[in-house]
């Protein structure tokens, strides 16, 4: 968990292939307040341009991606 800021939920995205990690954080963001923060941690590779060109269209904001091994991990800001 970042100490940068609070974490309203974490979704495993694990062994999920595009577009699903993309489709799941798009449901669960509508679950949280405005100006919450979703932990998610994925391994599709595609996921590196998938979240930031999904965050672009919805209006979302990706504050962090961190990198370790095959695990992506992406705190994503609820905007609208």
């Amino acid at each position: 968990m970042s100490d940068e800021f609070k974490v309203d939920l974490k979704l495993d995205l694990k062994g999920l292939a595009c577009p699903l990690p993309v489709v799941r954080v798009s449901k669960a963001i509508k679950d949280i307040p405005l100006g919450g923060v979703i932990e998610a941690v994925a391994t599709d590779p595609g996921a590196l341009a998938d979240f930031p060109a999904w965050a672009k269209t919805s209006g979302n904001e990706i504050l962090k991606t961190e990198r370790s091994g095959a695990e992506l991990k992406f705190y994503i800001k609820r905007v609208k």
